[in-house]
Formats: C-alpha cells, structure tokens, sequence
C-alpha cells in the first residue's frame, strides 16, 4: 500500500521509479551514497536494475520508494527504503537499504518516510519491535538512528562482507512501549506550524524526543 504524508509519499517498489532512483542516486557524483550498501553505484540504468529486481522479486523483503511532494524532485522518486527481516510470529521487523538522493538528505520528506514506515508497521501491523541496522562506520546512519529515537543495543562484530570488506553491524531498535511516545515527538516535530517560511525547524527532533517521553 502506498503510505502518505504532508511532505511525501511511501509507495510499493516498482520498475517504474527505477529511472527516477537512478537520476536521483546514481550521478557520478554519488559514489559516496553507496559505500555501505551491497554493491557500488550503478553506472547504468540496467545495472540499477539488476540490483532493484532482487528487491522486487523477493518474497522475505518489501521494497518502497520514496517520493517527496516538495522540493525540486516532488512527484519523483528520490530514496529507497524497505522492510526485511519481518517475523510475524515474533512480531519484529527491520527497516534496512535506506538510500536518500541529495534532494531528499536532510529534509522533513525523508524524516516522514522514516516515521510513515515506523507507524504502519507499529500501529497498522502490529509488530512489537522495530529494528534499524547499520555499517559501525556509517555515522550518518547512526545519527539517524539516534535522532529518531532508536535505542543503540550494541555490535555485532564481523556480521557480514560487504562489497568484500568485513563489517561490523550496530543495531537500534525501539519497541512498542516506547512507540507512542516518539510517535507524538515525530508529529509534533512535522507539523507544518514548527517550520518557518523557508522551511527551517523552530524545534529539532532532539529536543522534542525527551519531552514526549517525559510525558507519557
């Protein structure tokens, strides 16, 4: 199902965003967006491709693309995003291959992407925990993970090879106690009344995060 925001839309991976992705990822500028992902930049719209069918076709994993409906790239798709590991039985699944063209990085659509996916699968689905792995070297993804309000649990040494360097995963989570409570940081902090006329944010997620849980 596609999920939308005020500033974006989630919608289910398909072929048709793959030249979109490719524009927004894939410049020869971008080589700096792959380094922790499974291959290196794509340098052609038919290796994207490739890449993008395993998600597509894979039966254990949910691909989404992510399309902001502001900004220089509104209406195309400028991130990835996908659900893997889902344990049903277990109530535990993991958002993973987060991928934000420049466009996207560091603008209220990718934090409601983040947040849209977190709702549907803690409040629509049901699920109990929420995970984000990341490379232990990949600090922008740990400072996702901690301005979100993810809770570090710690590293996993040597968890996987990665275009053949060994890598050490760090894991976050939040769990569904601690949901509401950053749930109600993540609306407050996208409401429309806490950005100014230039888009910038009166209160930063960091600030707001504590707040929420003091009060629930």
């Amino acid at each position: 199902m596609t999920l939308r925001g005020r500033y974006v839309e989630v919608r289910p991976l398909t072929s048709a965003a793959y030249a979109d992705l490719y524009a927004a990822t894939c410049g020869a500028e971008d080589d700096d967006l792959w380094v922790y992902r499974p291959v290196p930049r794509p340098t052609s719209l038919p290796t994207l491709w490739m890449h993008l069918a395993d998600q597509v076709e894979s039966e254990d994993r949910v691909g989404f693309a992510l399309v902001p409906l502001e900004g220089e790239t509104a209406g195309r798709a400028a991130g990835l995003a996908t659900y893997l590991n889902v344990h049903p039985g277990h109530g535990t699944i993991e958002l993973g291959g987060v991928l934000f063209g420049r466009s996207l990085q560091r603008t209220r659509a990718a934090t409601e992407a983040v947040h849209l996916l977190m709702a549907h699968a803690l409040d629509d689905l049901g699920y109990r925990r929420f995970e984000w792995k990341c490379d232990s070297l990949n600090e922008p993804s740990r400072r996702a993970a901690a301005r979100l309000g993810f809770t570090e649990e710690g590293r996993f040494r040597r968890h996987m090879v990665t275009q053949g360097r060994s890598r050490d995963s760090d894991w976050f989570s939040v769990v569904d106690d601690e949901w509401p409570a950053l749930r109600e940081a993540h609306r407050r902090w996208l409401a429309p009344d806490n950005f100014d006329a230039a888009g910038g944010q009166v209160a930063r997620l960091a600030d707001l995060i504590p707040a929420a849980a003091a009060s629930s």
